[in-house]
């Protein structure tokens, strides 16, 4: 397991950066279909969206972390 200072990769990064992106935009289209567009009703409904999309993203970041690392060589 990596130690706690250990760097995020970029591909953590972007696939994070794509899963928020992804969520948000299917989100918006959920919003959009159905006839209630209230997700979570403590909210602000334009904001709604864009907390919600931060679990994937965040699930995508931890679990992309927490994935065994092919060691390189310096060679």
């Amino acid at each position: 397991m990596a130690s706690a200072s250990a760097p995020i990769e970029k591909k953590v990064k972007a696939a994070s950066a794509v899963t928020y992106l992804v969520s948000l935009a299917a989100l918006a289209i959920l919003g959009a279909v159905t006839d209630d567009p209230s997700l979570i009703s403590s909210m602000p409904d334009a904001l709604e969206p864009f907390v919600l999309s931060l679990i994937p993203a965040a699930s995508a970041a931890v679990a992309g972390w927490a994935a065994p690392h092919t060691p390189r060589s310096d060679a």
